[in-house]
């Protein structure tokens, strides 16, 4: 048995049973293997949400996010001055305990809208990794255990992806990948969890469902030969898009604390214990470097988030009133070609009937 087992085993917290109704929680950056660990659970049998982020040309196979939920959790951060892509977001920023419980009903009454009563509800968004104690007290309001699943995927392949997808720095997003990774090993120690190195469930999934399993003390809900063949089909080679090639410490502070998170979770999914001091070293560094620029750097990414809502918000209102106009242009055309066939067919039997009519003697 694995160190990381054996204090799981020891833990009060750490193992469920079976058959109690258990949230899976997919913890970690976005871009970082995510979205493959929540396509192998829900295969699995671990249940989607009611509405399910569509893929695009960043992820054909699809994100298998909780749109409304994520749209929930931009909410809640802007309301504490964050956003989801602030270096700054761990640790998290509680709100005074009468507005906090207000956020916490409506959350409870999404969640319950989205997923029912679904016995293994399988939430993925990457904010409730920054949100985590503020979702750990839902979950405890609804009656709920959860079982997390931390995929570790090395932060320069992240910052490629991010590069690509969003147009971030490379420091921006090893810094961001650190401060995720800090706040799902911080706000999980206690939880029923396992890392899992992304590249190794790429190469044998199989090996990393058994760990999975161990981890959380219980079996995967419906992993069936039908499943396995499809988990086989989904995890293809060419879901590694970056490679961690590089060097993190020519990118300076961000490089080297990422460094420090990378070695540690590196070393958690390979069944050692987590180096909990150095990643509570870590976090006082970044908490350190949040005292002194954050004033400087949330306020932007705050209203930045807000800005690109606001965006999508103006961008689906106009999608919604051009396939309006399409609709009633269609109706308008058609409403034209039925007047001019009408028109035609009776200038048709106009002309036929003077037609006879000078025919006649």
């Amino acid at each position: 048995m694995t160190a990381q087992m054996a204090a799981q085993k020891a833990s009060p917290k750490a193992r469920t049973s079976e058959t109690e109704r258990a949230a899976y929680l997919v913890l970690g950056m976005h871009r970082s293997g995510t979205s493959a660990v929540t396509q192998l659970l829900a295969l699995a049998g671990a249940g989607l949400p009611a509405n399910v982020m569509p893929g695009d040309q960043h992820n054909a196979k699809g994100y298998f996010e909780p749109w409304r939920i994520a749209l929930f959790n931009d909410e809640r951060l802007r309301a504490a001055g964050g956003a989801w892509d602030d270096v700054f977001g761990f640790p998290f920023r509680p709100l005074p305990r009468g507005e906090e419980r207000q956020w916490l009903v409506r959350g409870e009454a999404l969640f319950e809208a989205e997923y029912g009563q679904v016995p293994h509800p399988l939430l993925k968004d990457p904010r409730v990794t920054i949100l985590m104690p503020f979702w750990r007290t839902l979950f405890d309001d609804l009656g709920m255990g959860v079982r997390c699943v931390i995929p570790v995927r090395h932060p320069l392949a992240v910052a490629g992806s991010l590069q690509r997808r969003d147009g971030f720095a490379m420091q921006k997003s090893v810094l961001l990948w650190a401060a995720y990774m800090l706040a799902a090993e911080a706000y999980s120690r206690d939880l029923p969890r396992v890392f899992v190195d992304y590249d190794a469930l790429l190469a044998d999934w199989r090996a990393e469902v058994v760990r999975i399993e161990a981890g959380h003390g219980a079996p995967l809900p419906k992993l069936s030969k039908a499943a396995g063949q499809a988990i086989d089909d989904f995890l293809s080679p060419d879901l590694r898009h970056n490679e961690g090639d590089g060097d993190l410490a020519e990118l300076g502070w961000a490089g080297e604390l990422a460094a420090e998170v990378f070695a540690c979770c590196r070393a958690a999914a390979a069944d050692q214990a987590p180096d909990a001091g150095g990643l509570d070293k870590a976090g006082r560094t970044l908490a350190a470097r949040r005292e002194e620029m954050g004033a400087l750097v949330s306020p932007i990414t705050r209203d930045l988030d807000a800005l690109r809502l606001e965006l999508r918000e103006t961008r689906a209102r106009l999608e919604a009133e051009v396939a309006e106009l399409k609709a009633t242009w269609t109706r308008d055309v058609s409403g034209l070609d039925r007047d001019l066939k009408t028109f035609y067919k009776a200038l048709a039997e106009a002309d036929a009937k003077l037609d006879a009519a000078l025919r006649q003697p």
